[in-house]
Parts: C-alpha cells; sequence; structure tokens
C-alpha cells in the first residue's frame, strides 16, 4: 500500500491544481477530532484521502469526499481496496470531485454501485470569478443588486472576526429556524484554528451599531473558494444583511485570486424546475435556492455517490436501515 502522511500528501497536491478543500490534509485533521480517521494513498499519478469511521464489532465505513485526485484514479483503486479491507471496511463511500453534464448522469465506475443518501450536497450554484467586481454584479438578479445596496445604505458593516462563540450563538438560532443540524461549538473552533491561520479561511460578520445579524464562514484552497456555513439573527432582516455579507465573502475570495466561487447546496431538481417552483416553496432548501439564484453563478450537480462494497450482508442492513425499514 503506498501510503503517505500528511506532509507527503501535502507534496502531492501541489502537482494537482483543481483540489477540493475535503481532500486537503487540513480536513483530514479536522475530521480526525471529531470520531474520523484520515489515511492517505497515493500511486504517484492519482492519489486519495480516505476518512474512515469504526463500527461495531470492528467493522468500519470509509468514505472519500470528493476525490480521488488526479486523472486515472481508476488505477488507484487496488491501494484502495488493500486499505479498506484491512480495516475491516463495511463498504466504501466516493463522492467525485466532477460535475454532471445537462442530462447526462456519469457512468458508474466498475465495482460500484450507485449510493444513495449523499453526505455533501450534489446541486450547488459556481460563481465565474474571473470578472471584474462591476461585471459580478451586473450578472446577479437586479433584486440581488438592490439589496446589497439597501444593506449598505442602512449602515450595516461587514468585518472579518476571530469571534467563532459570537457566531455560534446565532448559528444556533438559524438552525432552530430553518431545521438543520448544527454542529458543536468546538467543531467550528477547530475548523477557524486549523484554516485561518493558512489563509484558507474567514469569518465575517455583519453588524450594524454593534448588533450582530449574519455570519459566514467562507473557505479557499487554490482557485476555489465555499461558503460552507452561514447564519442569520432574527432582528433587522429587513436590512438584508445576508445580501451584503455574501457579496463580501465573493470580493474576499476573489481578493485571495479565487476563479470560482461555491455557494454549496441547493434542493437537488433540474434547473427548470427550481425556477418553476421557487416562488412557491419554502421548505428544506428552497429559501437557501431563492437567496442564492440571485448571486449570477451556474447550476451544477456532483456525481455520486458511489459505493464500493466489501460486506455485502452489512451493506443491505445499511440500505434497509438508510430506507427507514426494520
Amino acid at each position: 500500500m503506498a501510503e503517505v502522511n500528511a506532509a507527503e500528501w501535502d507534496v502531492f497536491l501541489q502537482g494537482h491544481s483543481h483540489v477540493h478543500l475535503l481532500q486537503t490534509s487540513t480536513w483530514g485533521e479536522l475530521k480526525a477530532s471529531f470520531g474520523w480517521q484520515a489515511y492517505r494513498v497515493t500511486n504517484g499519478m492519482a492519489g486519495a484521502q480516505i476518512l474512515f469511521r469504526p463500527l461495531p464489532l470492528g467493522f468500519s465505513l470509509a468514505y472519500i469526499p470528493k476525490g480521488p485526485v488526479g486523472e486515472n484514479w481508476q488505477e488507484l483503486i487496488p491501494e484502495i481496496d488493500a486499505v479498506c479491507r484491512s480495516r475491516r471496511t463495511a463498504f466504501l463511500r466516493l463522492e467525485p470531485d466532477l460535475w454532471e453534464s445537462p442530462g447526462e448522469n456519469l457512468t458508474i465506475p466498475d465495482g460500484f454501485l450507485q449510493g444513495n443518501h449523499p453526505v455533501q450536497p450534489l446541486r450547488t450554484i459556481i460563481i465565474d470569478l474571473s470578472f471584474p467586481e462591476t461585471e459580478l454584479l451586473r450578472r446577479m438578479k437586479q433584486k440581488t443588486r438592490y439589496n446589497i445596496r439597501l444593506a449598505e445604505k442602512k449602515g450595516v458593516a461587514v468585518h472579518a472576526s476571530q469571534d467563532i462563540k459570537r457566531f455560534y450563538e446565532i448559528l444556533q438560532t438559524t438552525g432552530k429556524r430553518d431545521g438543520f443540524g448544527v454542529h458543536s461549538l468546538e467543531y467550528y473552533q477547530q475548523v477557524y484554528d486549523l484554516f485561518h491561520p493558512q489563509g484558507a479561511c474567514e469569518l465575517l460578520l455583519a453588524e450594524i451599531n454593534d448588533q450582530l445579524l449574519a455570519g459566514l464562514m467562507v473557505f479557499r484552497h487554490q482557485q476555489r473558494a465555499w461558503y460552507f456555513y452561514g447564519a442569520s439573527s432574527e432582528e433587522h432582516r429587513n436590512l438584508m444583511p445576508t445580501y451584503l455579507l455574501q457579496w463580501e465573502a465573493i470580493r474576499w475570495a476573489k481578493s485571495q485570486g479565487c476563479t470560482e466561487y461555491d455557494l454549496w447546496g441547493i434542493p437537488d431538481y433540474d434547473e427548470s424546475f427550481l425556477e418553476a417552483e421557487f416562488p412557491n416553496r419554502s421548505d428544506g432548501l428552497w429559501g437557501v435556492y431563492r437567496f442564492k439564484r440571485g448571486f449570477g453563478g451556474v447550476i451544477q450537480r456532483g456525481a455520486g455517490p458511489w459505493d464500493r462494497v466489501y460486506h455485502p450482508l452489512l451493506y443491505s442492513l445499511y440500505r434497509k436501515w438508510a430506507r427507514g425499514e426494520s
């Protein structure tokens, strides 16, 4: 097995120009603090950071988020199989860093099955940052531009902060209001402590008169940026702080040399259905789509998830559990 340590993995990644943040050693270090173990293999041309989670009776499950890295990565499968079998893996879930072409699903690699319940959102909106700021604004929906200017006019101010605890307080409020899960305070603090010293993360807060209205954490790696975590309070929502906040995150990403910005997660439907239904829907991610669509990006859908099964009985039990069957 061509196992490499974190430092060697970082050197390997430097030879590839379009690596997802979730394949960095820093992400592996983060997940290792919360119940996972990161294992990295490479054959020189391709590589994968595999996350393992213990299961009862000495088994494990394995996960490759937004990888493997490199072309012809299927030639890496023998190394992946070896490490998974050595850890008594029930099955491996792979979510590749690939976009589907419109109206066409990518072919599932040999030896994999189509999985269900993806870990990362399948569909997202990507903003091309190669244009000047004036053009980025022009490409937005008129209402989004208006809301950005309204927030500025009304005195909303956005600034970088290190106050994760303050951000976490409104994140809990947002989770309860919008019905999504929130990690622990320790998780977000660890995220910031790991990524911010590398210049790979910024916490931005939107305030008015020292009152916190909204916040987000934006990330970057190489020329890509991602909006992973965002929150807003119940106060002064009419001032549209989240619009100005998102615009400042986009400007930060552009200032860091990024050429694309991933808004990270919208309902998994074709664009025609999204556009037809969003005025009438507010459940789930529909409100998120209403907000994100205004920033002028392009909808993309990721491939996968693809599952590689090592213990069919355990995998069958997992599938029944995932479907809610007893």
